[in-house]
This record gives C-alpha cells, structure tokens and sequence, in this order.
C-alpha cells in the first residue's frame, strides 16, 4: 500500500453538454493533475457529484481514473452509501478494479450511532479486506463520527485514515490523539485550513481548490514537508481567495463553473445542482483573473 497524503484532488466528474460522464475530458484531467504535481486522486466523492451518479456510472468513472493513473500516484475511490450493503459492493468493485484504497462516508440520512458507525466499518473492513479512509462530513451527511470512535476503528488494519471534514484544527488535533497509529494518515476535508492541519500532524488534503490550482496546492504541502513554513504559509494565505470562491455556492457548481471557464470542461451539473447566479459567476470570475487562471 503506497502511503496516503499530500495533495489529493477530490476530482470533478465532467459530462458532456447532453449530461452523460465525458471520459475523454476525465482522462484529460488526470494527466493534468498528474503533470502538476498532484500526490492522489478521488474519484466519486462528493466533489464528483456521487450523489447524482447511477451505480454503472460511478463505477465507469473509478475505472477511467485506476486506468488513466496507472499506478502513478494513489487512487482512493469513492465507496460510501447510507446502506451497508450498497457501501461493501462499491469497497469490493474499487479492490476488484485495483484503486489504492476507499473512501468511505459516514452513513448519512439514517443518523446511526457511535456503535452504529463502528459496526458499519468494522464490516466493512472484515468483509472487503481493503484499505479504507474514513469521511467524516456532518455538515452534509447530519452524523458526526467521534475521535474515540475514529480510535476504535484505527485498530484495524483496514483502516487507514480519515478525511475531517469539521473544518477544525483542535477536532484534528483530538483524532490524532485518540488514534494508536504511527502511518494513520489524517487528511484535510476543507482547503482554507491545510497549513494549520499539516502543523498539528496531517498528512495532506482531499482538496476541491486543487481542481483548479493543483501545483499550487502540491506545493504548500512539499514546502511544509521540506521544513520551509514560510513558503506553506505564504501559499495558504494565498490561496485562501480561491478556496472561498469555490464555496460561494454548494460545491461543486463554483469549481465546475471555475474549470468550465478555464476550458477544461464543458460545465455541466446534474439536477438538483443548478448553474451559478450570475451575480456569484461574476465575482469568481474576478478572483480566477487575480489568479491569473482566465484572463478575459
């Protein structure tokens, strides 16, 4: 198992202006991050309009990406379902297409239990035998899995990591403390705090903003691991414009319509994520010039 950090796009799935998954432009995509720098890619996250996904397509988009990849940098597949079931047969189809590892969110919607969540994992765990980053979300899945939960599950070999999405340092600070695991890999769920998560022990970032900035996000995580803080901390509050800008509206319509202007996707979305207001189209228009990424 290659070891899991640094920056890893949580990759847009872009589709044809008739709505169906564009692989060419997918398989276009992951040789830019792959040029740039990027140290991971996820496909179907949330990021990649899982939600909206058939199960034939969500499986269509983890193969294009394991095969593009070719084992140049870890492919950690999105695989979570609010049904246990659902969530082993995706596990089982990215151990069967040979991506790295899962990403597996917490039951959303069903609200389960500390015990519940362990039990769902655990089984998991036992019945896929496959590497797996848990994803804690609570803002969209209305369940939050505690650090001493997250602990439990780390006695696992199978489970070897966490994506928090709590947007909070001292939550990060308390899953490490709570997790008995030299290599457990603690990976940022939200941009705007990637310096301050590498500096209580993260490993990286499952990252939106590095769609469209992946040498920029690369970067702040190789300076941090070469010791230059001060590159990191000028890049973090650099980019923090950018990681705003793609929270104006639910991701990922700001990031889509981001990549749509940079044209490197057709920007299309799937109901019920619409376009972005004109008003909010505009002022990221503006910060994507100051960035330099289009320059009309």
């Amino acid at each position: 198992m290659t070891s899991i950090g640094g920056s890893i796009v949580a990759i847009v799935t872009p589709f044809t202006s008739q709505g169906a998954v564009d692989e060419e432009r997918l398989r276009e995509l992951v040789e830019f991050h792959i040029s740039s720098g990027t140290h991971g890619i996820v496909p179907c996250g949330t990021t990649g309009e899982s939600a909206t996904l058939s199960h034939e397509e969500h499986r269509e988009v983890i193969r294009i990406v394991v095969d593009q990849v070719k084992g140049r940098v870890p492919v950690i597949a999105g695989a979570g379902s609010n049904s246990t079931a659902e969530s082993l047969s995706l596990v089982k189809f990215a151990k069967e297409v040979k991506a790295d590892a899962a990403l597996v969110i917490t039951p959303y919607y069903n609200k389960p239990t500390q015990e519940g969540l362990f039990l769902h994992y655990s089984y998991l765990a036992k019945e896929a035998d496959f590497p797996m980053v848990i994803y804690n979300v609570p803002g969209r899945t209305g369940v939050d899995i505690l650090p001493s939960t997250i602990g439990r599950l780390s006695k696992l070999p199978q489970v070897i990591g966490v994506k928090e999405a709590t947007g909070s340092v001292r939550r990060a600070t308390e899953v490490l403390l709570a997790v008995d695991k030299e290599d457990f890999a603690l990976l940022s769920g939200d941009d705007f705090i990637v310096y301050p998560f590498l500096c209580v022990g993260g490993k990286g970032v499952i990252s939106v903003v590095a769609n469209i900035v992946p040498q920029l996000m690369a970067e702040l995580v190789n300076s941090f691991n070469a010791g230059d803080h001060k590159r990191a901390r000028e890049l973090h509050h650099k980019l923090l414009p950018l990681c705003e800008a793609m929270f104006y509206e639910t991701n990922p319509i700001p990031v889509k319509t981001a990549l749509g202007m940079m044209g490197r996707i057709e920007p299309s979305l799937r109901l019920p994520l619409c376009e972005m207001s004109a008003k909010n189209r505009e002022r990221l228009s503006e910060v994507l010039k100051g960035f330099g990424l289009i320059h009309h």
